[in-house]
């Protein structure tokens, strides 16, 4: 998230705090939402007013975690206490007013799950509810994030024919159906979390719609010639993110996040064919002859798989000295370290390429100091020799979305953090450095319809470089019409599909033709500001919020934050409202400030944020919360026995008890968040426990600072790479990144000395079990 450019303080001069005080205040009660009067004593972080009265029998309600909750699925719930007992009920107060069953394992812990389905009102971003025992004493509070009601337009696929546009809306539970003619839209029944989609003609010329799901284990396959008809449901992995669909051979290859494998799996019934363990979070797919790619989110490489059994090919990776054509890193080939998250990839039968949309190849420490290393592009892959042959980087923005012309030679790439899209000339990616130079034939800007609202007055963009108000389309997802003749544009903030004349796209006269609305609705309107603000580019300085935090998760490693410079790893946004301050060494201490701060950095102060901004930012940032564990059973408590990412097998109650007893880890990490930064009274304590303070890349280059926060570790089954040094994941091989492993928690367990819990005194089947316990967390 921040800029390349250096700077000596970290919280603004001496004249600068009062203003930003007034600032942090308006855009944390805009975060918050909700204000809830107390009768006095502890603060609302505090568990609960203490006491007054002897010592009670009754049943006592200490904590609830996760603090913040989506409504979007269900949700399950940790509870201490003390003196808990079987039959006790968690009761929600309003809005929520709910009963919950615990599943009560000892005195001081128990377990429930809240349900899905928690309707709110639409306008609502969130509410604050109070969480009691039954019959019980002390109180707690949980955020409820209202995603039901907010239709976020992620992905697209286009029927066979070319006559309908399928768009999911992942935390909805919607798939619209859009025909490209009339406009008319329409819904499809689909499962928990709609997150990728594809259209195929089986072997017999049968038109199909896929759809995997996040949150519900199935794969949905839709008849295109019998609408209104139920779809045939088959079983497929839990956490879907990825789909690539063969229709002549009748496999659907899937890509998951939960145990981060790709599966390759039969349309006829559901079984598979086979499962590969992966790169953490893979999502972009693409098939090329016999080889399937597949990109890793958080280490940034694409690994080729052979389509028939799954078995490794290749891992295409930049390292020091690729070619990088255009942006401000070219001058850097000697210094790149390693790759950045595939968002998309497309494959040319006849060009013998992959093209890949990221950030281009991460450059590491350098004798200039230059930071982050975003020069948003497309990459050029040779799939045969498992060669990564050159990254053309644009120098601003964020490409997102692919589409392929192989017959006429030409590559769109969609631009979500300028509002554009780019025609490229395909053959002349291919060709070498000289010709990819030229290769840009066009930028098509996406106007945003009339009446949407802006992020800052219509005077502000466009001038002194800035992006221009298409900026306010978030273009995500392309389709080509089969005659390619028409592209066709999901628009992620609009909510709107564009329609774009393509015809003469060679010669650079692409036009926009009409925009067709998805979804119509104006609902929570200042967080939409904010997911505008999170993704966008206004200063055309390449860097954005999710360019280190794709979709407020993770990113992998950036070289940055000027003082101290190092390598560090990209953190998580989720939850993180709820876990101040931030940055290592601790420099901001809200996420108002933070928005501030790194709002203006990012644009290279091109402009400031208003404070309008601030708090729309604050809201979008303070809204994202920790997707479900996926270790956790329906009634909410963690698996009797959990498989380990390597195949062994844990016991997470076992692991809990030397969690809590020899362990001593919550002396750093005490529930129900599992860091000290989740109360007042313990933040910002910053440790030193024996671990690594950087990785061994050129640390001449490098400034090195030992001691971190203890972080939370609600969400860390999903989290890679570990420490603030990105040590737990990564090693160094010639002069590059390399992923060590793809377990970092067990290489942290088998590491970590006395002053970090000794765990190598423990014995293997006791790790195994800590770890089960770490990933039901």
């Amino acid at each position: 998230m921040l800029p390349r450019g250096g700077f000596t303080t970290l919280t603004g001069s001496a004249r600068r705090r009062g203003v930003l005080a007034a600032l942090v205040a308006v855009a944390v009660l805009a975060a918050t939402g909700v204000v809830v009067l107390r009768r006095g004593g502890p603060g609302p972080e505090a568990p609960g007013d203490a006491p007054t009265a002897a010592p009670s029998a009754r049943p006592r309600l200490v904590s609830v975690g996760p603090r913040l909750l989506s409504n979007e699925t269900s949700q399950p719930l940790s509870i201490q206490g003390e003196r808990l007992v079987p039959g006790l009920k968690l009761v929600l107060g309003p809005p929520l007013s709910r009963e919950l069953p615990l599943v009560v394992v000892d005195a001081g812990h128990a377990y429930t799950r809240l349900p899905a389905g928690l309707a709110l009102p639409e306008d609502a971003p969130q509410v604050v509810v109070e969480a009691r025992l039954e019959g019980g004493e002390g109180a707690a509070r949980l955020t409820v994030v209202n995603d039901a009601a907010f239709q976020d337009l992620t992905a697209m696929a286009l029927a066979p024919d070319g006559r309908t546009l399928f768009i999911a809306s992942p935390p909805t539970d919607t798939v619209f159906t859009l025909d490209v003619e009339s406009g008319r839209v329409e819904r499809l029944a689909v499962g928990d979390g709609p997150s990728a989609l594809d259209t195929y003609n089986d072997a017999t010329g049968k038109p199909w719609l896929a759809v995997v799901h996040r949150y519900q284990p199935e794969l949905h396959l839709y008849a295109l010639d019998a609408p209104g008809s139920a779809p045939r449901v088959l079983p497929a992995p839990l956490g879907a993110h990825g789909l690539e669909v063969d229709g002549a051979r009748g496999v659907a290859f899937v890509a998951e996040h939960v145990r981060d494998r790709v599966h390759a799996l039969s349309l006829a019934d559901g079984k598979p064919r086979w499962s590969v363990a992966v790169d953490p979070n893979p999502r972009a797919l693409a098939r090329w002859k016999d080889l399937l790619a597949v990109g890793s989110l958080q280490t940034g490489q694409l690994e080729l798989l052979r389509q028939e059994d799954g078995a490794p090919v290749a891992t295409v990776v930049p390292g020091p000295g690729v070619s990088i054509v255009g942006g401000h890193t070219e001058p850097f080939r000697a210094q790149v370290m390693g790759g950045k998250a595939p968002r998309a990839l497309v494959a040319s039968e006849r060009l013998g390429r992959l093209f890949m949309a990221s950030l281009g190849p991460n450059v590491g420490p350098n004798p200039q100091r230059m930071e982050v290393s975003a020069n948003s592009g497309v990459a050029v892959v040779d799939p045969a020799s498992g060669g990564y042959v050159r990254h053309r980087g644009f120098g601003a923005g964020v490409t997102e979305g692919l589409a392929l012309d192989d017959a006429a030679g030409l590559l769109y790439a969609a631009d979500v953090g300028l509002g554009r899209v780019r025609v490229l000339d395909a053959r002349a990616l291919v060709a070498g450095e000289k010709a990819a130079r030229g290769a840009v034939l066009q930028e098509v800007e996406l106007e945003p319809p009339d009446g949407t609202p802006r992020i800052r007055p219509a005077a502000d963009f466009g001038t002194n470089g800035r992006a221009g108000e298409e900026l306010h389309s978030g273009p995500r997802a392309l389709a080509l019409a089969p005659d390619g003749r028409t592209l066709y544009v999901l628009n992620r903030f609009t909510r709107t599909v564009a329609v774009v004349d393509v015809r003469e796209a060679r010669t650079g006269r692409a036009r926009v033709l009409r925009q067709l609305t998805v979804v119509v609705s104006r609902a929570q309107a200042k967080r939409r500001l904010g997911q505008v603000l999170y993704y966008v580019d206004l200063g055309r300085s390449g860097i954005t919020c999710d360019g280190c935090h794709i979709e407020g998760h993770t990113g992998g490693v950036f070289y940055e934050k000027t003082q101290p410079n190092r390598i560090y790893r990209s953190t998580t946004v989720l939850g993180s409202r709820d876990t101040p301050p931030y940055f290592t060494p601790a420099s901001h201490h809200s996420l108002a400030e933070t928005a501030s701060f790194v709002g203006a950095r990012n644009r290279f102060h091109n402009p400031d944020p208003s404070p309008e901004e601030v708090e729309a930012l604050t809201l979008f940032n303070a809204l994202m919360a920790t997707p479900p564990n996926p270790f956790r059973g329906e009634d909410g408590a963690p698996l009797e026995t959990v498989e380990l990412p390597d195949g062994r097998v844990g016991r997470p109650a076992r692991g809990r008890e030397l969690f809590e007893g020899q362990g001593g880890c919550l002396e750093c990490h005490p529930a129900p968040l599992y860091t000290l930064d989740q109360d007042v009274a313990t933040r910002g304590k910053y440790l030193d426990v024996g671990t690594p303070v950087a990785l061994p890349l050129r640390l001449e280059q490098q400034t090195l600072v030992t001691g971190a926060a203890p972080p939370s570790l609600v969400g860390t089954w999903d989290v890679w790479p570990l420490l603030t040094s990105a040590t737990a994941g990564y090693g160094v091989k010639d002069g590059r990144l390399v992923v060590e492993t793809r377990f970092p928690l067990r290489a942290l367990l088998e590491t970590s000395g006395p002053k970090h819990g000794d765990t190598r005194a423990l014995t293997p089947e006791q790790r195994d079990d800590l770890l089960a316990f770490l990933l039901t967390l």
